[in-house]
């Protein structure tokens, strides 16, 4: 996998625009797919599975990552690293019910995931 400079690809964004969810549900797609790239890469980086990297090593990835630099402050940076490490739930959650590994997730499987949970979410309203 290439490390690229855009947050997301235009197709990974088409994906996600296409898919039956809310703004926010689309926002936390969009993160889980980065996160879930960005997670692939730092595991590969360190020789391990993704389940076993530390917070720091993703926060350190984060700051250092080229589709975040631009006019974004420290804090932003901060935040951000908080939400792609608190995406680690969902992904988990991803791949115990596709019954893989973090690492065999792609993006078809993150945005099914968050529109079955949407589904799921509309009929406990």
């Amino acid at each position: 996998m290439q490390p690229s400079n855009e947050f997301l690809t235009p197709e990974e964004c088409a994906e996600v625009d296409k898919a039956l969810l809310t703004s926010r549900e689309k926002f936390s797609a969009r993160v889980a797919i980065y996160a879930l790239r960005s997670l692939k890469q730092i595991a590969q980086a360190n020789g391990v599975n993704i389940v076993q990297l530390y917070p720091q090593q993703i926060e350190a990835w984060v700051y250092q990552d080229e589709s975040l630099q631009a006019g974004v402050d420290r804090e932003f940076r901060q935040f951000f690293s908080q939400l792609v490490i608190a995406s680690m739930k969902p992904l988990r959650q991803m791949a115990a019910a596709a019954g893989v590994p973090i690492e065999a997730i792609g993006l078809a499987q993150v945005i099914d995931w968050f529109e079955q949970q949407a589904k799921l979410n509309l009929g406990n309203r």
